[in-house]
This record gives C-alpha cells, sequence and structure tokens, in this order.
C-alpha cells in the first residue's frame, strides 16, 4: 500500500471566522481535519501542515502598495493579488486554529516569508525560486500520496496539490474540507476542475471514509 500523508493546508486564525482575511466558511474545516487526523492516527499516517508566515512589510500586502485589498497588480515582474495584511509572523492570526489537534500536527512548514515574492504553494514560492523543506520530509518518510485539504481552495490548497502532482505524488482531495476566497463566485469550483484535470481524485469526507481501506 502507498505510503500516504495528510497534508493541511493554511487552517489559521487569519483565514477563518474575525481573521484579518477570513475565509467564509473557514472553520468549518476544522473538524473536517480532526477526523482525518485521527483516521490516520488510526493507521500510522504522517499528519503535516503548513503555515503562511509573513513578514509584516511583505509585498503582497495591499498596505505596502497603497492599494485596496483584492486589487490585482504586479508583484516583482510577477502577477500578484494584494491582500490585506494576515498571518504575520508570531502574531496570533498567524497561528494555527485553536481547535485543530495540533499535538498530532508532526510537522509545520511556513512559507511566505520573502517579502518579494507571495507562496501559496506549501511546496515553492510562486516561481519556483526556492523550495520549503516539505518535499524532502515527505521523501524521508517515503510518503507517496497525499490527501490535502484547508484553506483557501482558490489559492493555496489549488498551488499546493498541482505542485505536489507535479513531483510525483497521488494527491486526493477532500472538498468538504476545503473553503475558498472566491474573489469570483465560481473561483472554488474551477479550482477543483482544474486539480481533477491535472491529475487529482477529488472526495467528500464520507466518501473518502467509506472507501478508504
Amino acid at each position: 500500500m502507498k505510503q500516504r500523508a495528510l497534508l493541511l493546508v493554511d487552517i489559521q486564525n487569519d483565514f477563518c471566522a474575525g481573521g484579518a482575511l477570513a475565509v467564509p466558511e473557514g472553520d468549518s474545516t476544522v473538524d473536517v481535519a480532526n477526523t482525518l487526523i485521527d483516521w490516520c492516527h488510526r493507521r500510522g499516517e504522517n499528519v503535516v501542515a503548513c503555515q503562511d508566515w509573513h513578514p509584516a512589510d511583505h509585498g503582497s500586502f495591499a498596505s505596502q502598495q497603497g492599494v485596496e485589498p483584492f486589487t490585482d497588480g504586479m508583484l516583482d515582474g510577477i502577477p500578484q493579488t494584494f491582500w490585506p495584511d494576515h498571518c504575520v509572523q508570531d502574531s496570533e492570526g498567524a497561528q494555527l486554529h485553536p481547535l485543530l489537534k495540533h499535538k498530532a500536527i508532526e510537522a509545520v512548514f511556513r512559507k511566505g516569508q520573502n517579502p518579494l515574492i507571495d507562496s501559496y504553494s506549501a511546496f515553492f514560492d510562486n516561481e519556483h525560486r526556492q523550495q520549503t523543506g516539505l518535499d524532502s520530509w515527505l521523501r524521508e518518510k517515503q510518503v507517496t500520496a497525499l490527501i490535502v485539504m484547508g484553506l483557501a481552495t482558490d489559492y493555496c490548497v489549488k498551488f499546493t496539490v498541482l505542485d505536489a502532482l507535479t513531483l510525483g505524488y497521488a494527491v486526493n482531495v477532500i472538498t468538504d474540507g476545503c473553503r475558498g476566497v472566491n474573489i469570483q463566485p465560481q473561483d472554488s469550483n474551477v479550482a477543483f476542475m482544474e486539480m481533477a484535470a491535472a491529475g487529482a481524485t477529488l472526495y467528500t469526507l464520507d466518501d473518502w471514509l467509506e472507501t478508504q481501506v
């Protein structure tokens, strides 16, 4: 059987209710995550997470550019959506959600530290200039398949999944464990279609629990 790992994407305070960049219904991902954490632990499967971890002067922040949040522009020559200040290093907003089963998470990989480039994916920055330690860690554990869920569907989940597929992992996405920013109303649906077209398999939590041994 393939060695699997659960990858929890950015389930952080700033992306949940009351956060600086709150994703609609973002909190609803926590119960799904905890159910999957328990499921993985019963099977001896790995659980990891990634975490947005921006310096206070990150170039993706609208405040740094003097523009309104959600404005599109360029950052260091790369197309960029400018966001409200969020997940600033060591802030409360950057912490993983308090109801998430933190102690069960074996490793957390931080991204977005370079102020000149955003990093949606848990594996790389947006231009693939630098890599996080996630791929190396998974390969050391001989993980070949991932279960991915978290925030937000149309940004960090999507790009994490696409990079994982490019790196050769089998990827399963738990759709009801994801919520999107949805600047355009269909953004999450389009993201799920892109993930599936690239080779990811989509499941609801119930379908996953019923069909996996």
